[in-house]
């Protein structure tokens, strides 16, 4: 039937979500999540298949790279070139993959983030480690599948002796999901694994005995406590705080150095080092005099303090907390079953279904192994009865026409091995070849009987499997991918940086302009006519504070902003702009901004409608650019006010001059809120609100005499009210 010209009417959001949803399969199961049974992705598997068939093996010769690629998106990855190299690559560097499972050679970059040759310079075979991965597929080890064209198969698994999942880690993101795997300890993999074999009910907790945490190939300190580590693994979510491997180097006349060896796993040792010398630059790091890298082959980066005087540890705590030196690595154990089923897993269902994988690999070999070996013994069976008859059977072929029809009923042979006597040689009859012959039957019976055991005995198989997990742990834990190498330490004790920071506390004076364009001056008693701004604009806040401060800028529309005083601009100009410091919205504007203490201070915010609540410090402190909401306003609805707490009692006065006088203590404190009527408004909005103490009575103006409680007793009522016609001295301008 011609569907050319046909047209189906469908609805837009079921055409969009039906591709979407089958765009989204293909990335989490085809793309990005990893499968647990081998811990591989389609790219790297069909990379290593491609390897083995080019026989690419360790002990051969290398190939260009190009030819590879081109033999995996030819045959098995129908993707662009640059992405399947850059997998390649990956598997090859040293410093990315724990165990690498492609050797190179020729440049595959550095550690520095430079990148790797063009494929046609470069060139790689598989390591020993990926021998051990593709072991025994080509012994019905593990299912085929036809590949995109359905000229050729490819496997969807490995067979994975090794432990790929947690030896190599993982990393990807699919739609609506991630992963993220660090690398562990093979050796220490496998020694989990025999326990968990020995007692399926082990715990988690005593797993971490033996793997205490991830081991990356750069090394590196992991300083995670104990039930943090254990909580991750448990629930297959968390992160792993990382330091750099680092020790103090002495010089002469009493001078010493900082000597960092080892850096977080996957750190660009150069955007490193700029990073450090642009807070330095900055005025961030006060304590360091220079930063230099020595790096040959292994890393050397050279931390050089200001002065002789200074601590060791504290100098590095301040790098810790300012730079890469120290990171976090997450852990978010989301992987595809053996079912192809995105899921997040502990440490032992990960392990348990790695074990079970390579269970059934085990299974399948030896029932492949035993149906070769019941072939050859029909086959030899066959043989024996040719040397017993062997006149019968020269007569049988040289006198019938159908010779293979006759000696199947002379004597009662299989078709196979009639075909097989018939293809045999002449050499073949000599009488040694018998006595050969029978030798070999008795061996293959021999292992025909111990295959059968066992494949009746499970408990026969996993003891067999824990032996053969046992040789190979003896394999991983020599070499030069043996011992671990990111040191296992306990989390560090807090050091006390503030007197770093007394030693650049110096008082400044924070500019806001009306229009939103921020600077810091040296110095208190600035007047800010004396300094220039934007045509069309002029000062807005004024804030004199100390160069160590934290302030809190909070907008109309309810926003609260926490900014570091250091990280304001200095010096000449208009400044920068508050946005590009925070994610403060274009269609708000400033309406406070004032110094986040020590000490809790509390701050009435108040709309133009007469809502208001009471919010302290702390919850108007945000970590994050975005800020923190703290006043939900209405549609139409923004701030007007934000005065400190420093007294007993509000006064209130509308535009349509009725004024309004009421304890403080009525006003609700919040945390977040749309906050409560504080005077009734009808149709005008909040004109004035001010905060001061009743007893010391009432400053209206500067210069103004103080209005003691008696002429403001008339005015006092409850919260809510509408209140009276204020007084005329707060009304004149």
């Amino acid at each position: 039937m011609d569907h050319a010209g046909h047209i189906e009417d469908t609805r837009l959001a079921e055409a969009l979500s039906e591709r979407y949803v089958a765009y989204a399969l293909s990335t989490i199961m085809s793309r990005s999540l990893p499968d647990v049974r081998d811990g591989l992705k389609p790219v790297h598997r069909r990379l290593l298949y491609a390897m083995q068939q080019l026989k690419l093996d360790p002990s051969s010769g290398f190939k260009k790279c190009a030819r590879v690629v081109g033999d995996v998106i030819g045959k098995y990855h129908p993707h662009g070139d640059a992405s399947v190299y850059d997998a390649l690559v990956r598997l090859a560097q040293d410093f990315a993959a724990r165990y690498p499972l492609v050797e190179g050679q020729g440049n595959f970059g550095s550690v520095d983030g430079d990148g790797a040759a063009a494929m046609r310079y470069t060139e790689s075979r598989m390591t020993e480690v990926a021998k051990v991965m593709l072991d025994g597929i080509n012994d019905d080890a593990v299912d085929f599948r036809p590949t995109y064209d359905n000229e050729d198969h490819e496997p969807v698994v490995l067979p994975g002796f090794f432990p790929n999942l947690l030896a190599n880690g993982a990393a990807g993101i699919a739609v609506g999901m991630a992963t993220s795997i660090p690398p562990h300890n093979a050796a220490e993999i496998y020694r989990a694994a025999c326990l968990l074999i020995e007692r399926p009910e082990i715990s988690i907790q005593e797993l971490l005995d033996v793997i205490p945490g991830p081991d990356f190939p750069t090394g590196g300190t992991l300083v995670e406590s104990r039930e943090a580590v254990l909580q991750a693994y448990e629930t297959g979510r968390g992160s792993f705080r990382t330091r750099a491997k680092w020790g103090v180097e002495k010089n002469r006349n009493g001078t010493w150095c900082i000597i960092v060896t080892e850096i977080p796993y996957q750190v660009q040792k150069s955007k490193l080092i700029e990073q450090i010398a642009a807070l330095m630059e900055q005025k961030k790091l006060p304590l360091l005099g220079d930063v230099r890298d020595e790096s040959t082959t292994d890393i050397r980066l050279v931390l050089e303090p200001k002065t002789r005087q200074c601590d060791a540890e504290v100098l590095m705590e301040t790098l810790f907390r300012n730079t890469a030196l120290e990171t976090r690595f997450s852990l978010n154990m989301n992987v595809l079953n053996h079912d192809r089923v995105p899921g997040v897993m502990s440490l032992k269902d990960v392990l348990k279904a790695w074990l079970d994988h390579i269970h059934v690999v085990f299974v399948r070999r030896s029932q492949h192994r035993l149906d070769a070996v019941l072939k050859r013994c029909e086959i030899l069976d066959g043989f024996l009865l040719v040397y017993l008859n062997l006149d019968e059977v020269i007569r049988i072929v040289r006198e019938e026409d159908e010779p293979k029809k006759a000696l199947m009923v002379a004597f009662d042979l299989t078709e196979l091995q009639a075909d097989y006597i018939l293809n045999m040689r002449l050499r073949s009859l000599r009488r040694l070849e018998e006595l050969e012959i029978k030798r070999e039957r008795d061996s293959l019976a021999k292992e025909q009987a111990s295959l059968e055991k066992l494949l009746g005995s499970e408990k026969r198989r996993w003891k067999k499997i824990s032996g053969t997990l046992k040789i190979l742990e003896e394999r991983f834990s020599k070499g030069t991918y043996g011992s671990r190498r990111t040191i296992i330490s306990e989390p560090p004790a807090e050091i006390d940086t503030s007197l770093i920071l007394e030693t650049e506390r110096e008082p400044v004076t924070v500019l806001l302009s009306k229009e939103g364009w921020v600077r810091t001056i040296k110095g208190h008693g600035i007047d800010p006519a004396t300094h220039r701004f934007k045509e069309g604009d002029e000062a807005g806040f004024t804030l004199e504070c100390q160069s160590t401060d934290k302030l809190c800028l909070v907008g109309q529309a309810g926003r609260a902003f926490t900014l570091k005083v250091s990280d304001l601009p200095g010096g000449r100009g208009f400044g920068q702009a508050v946005r590009t410091l925070c994610d403060m919205a274009q269609d708000d504007q400033p309406l406070a901004l004032f110094v986040l203490g020590q000490e809790e201070e509390k701050w009435l915010l108040a709309t133009a409608r007469g809502r208001g609540m009471i919010v302290s410090t702390k919850n108007l402190a945000a970590e994050k650019r975005t800020g923190r909401q703290v006043f939900n306003l209405s549609e139409g609805e923004e701030l007007v006010s934000c005065i400190k707490c420093d007294g007993s009692h509000i006064l209130c006065l509308s535009e349509n001059k009725h004024a309004l006088i009421f304890p403080l203590e009525q006003v609700p404190e919040m945390t977040k809120g749309r906050g409560v009527s504080l005077q009734k408004m009808e149709d005008s909005p909040l004109k004035i609100i001010r905060i001061f103490s009743l007893d010391e009575g009432l400053i209206w103006k500067e210069g103004q005499r103080v209005r003691p409680a008696s002429d403001l007793s008339g005015y006092l009522s409850r919260r809510g009210a509408k209140g009276r016609l204020a007084p005329q001295w707060m009304l004149r301008k």
